[in-house]
């Protein structure tokens, strides 16, 4: 288990749309470290969801970093849409640009903390050669493009292999975030697994019982 405080990251596409701004100032009343959001292209993945208009509109009710996951083919060129900010986060996935050493460069380059989110089936082989240009692995536990999925059973086994991995060669600082079904039960399974900052959707947050209560539930669970 990596000794960096756990956090949680609200995704954003599950908040309700005509309430936006009021879930935001709930969510950062109750603890968020971050706000995850979700920019999909229709192609990459097969959805589309939030573009940099909802990230700008919720940075004026709140200042939580965003944490931005960009499931779209070749993000490098996308960068400049989303006036990153010292303490936000881009993921992006390895598969959806030639150059990852040069996009994740890019991304520091304009202020932001980097990472790189692997598919279920992306091997960590595929980031060992990047792992000097990394703030944050983002692990997917679902493949992407949907919310309301169910727990990929063998990303946990990942998880551990990758928290290994990175204190293994000296990238102990590097954090690992879990995306998909980080539910209560999940979570504590994640969190034993290495994960220290956790995508919380329908499973945890965003479901009956209200969103400070379950977000105060979902810390517990993971510290």
């Amino acid at each position: 288990m990596s000794n960096i405080l756990p956090g949680v990251s609200p995704s954003m596409m599950c908040a309700d749309a005509l309430n936006l701004g009021a879930d935001a100032v709930a969510l950062e009343k109750a603890g968020a470290q971050y706000f995850h959001y979700d920019v999909m292209d229709g192609d990459f993945v097969p959805n589309f969801m939030l573009g940099p208009d909802v990230i700008k509109a919720v940075r004026k009710v709140s200042a939580v970093p965003a944490d931005i996951h960009l499931m779209i083919k070749n993000p490098e060129r996308h960068l400049h849409l989303f006036d990153l900010r010292p303490g936000d986060v881009v993921s992006v996935h390895q598969e959806s640009t030639v150059h990852l050493q040069r996009t994740l460069a890019a991304i520091r380059q304009a202020g932001a903390q980097a990472a790189v989110a692997l598919n279920p089936a992306t091997p960590l082989g595929s980031i060992e050669d990047v792992l000097p240009d990394l703030d944050m692995v983002l692990v997917m536990t679902v493949n992407p493009g949907f919310a309301g999925q169910k727990l990929v059973p063998q990303t946990l086994a990942k998880i551990t292999r990758l928290r290994s991995m990175l204190d293994e060669k000296g990238y102990s600082h590097v954090r690992i975030e879990v995306d998909g079904n980080v539910s209560f039960e999940n979570a504590v399974k994640m969190r034993a697994a290495g994960a220290d900052l956790f995508v919380a959707g329908t499973s945890a947050v965003f479901r009956e019982g209200g969103i400070q209560a379950n977000m105060v539930k979902l810390l517990d669970c993971i510290r």
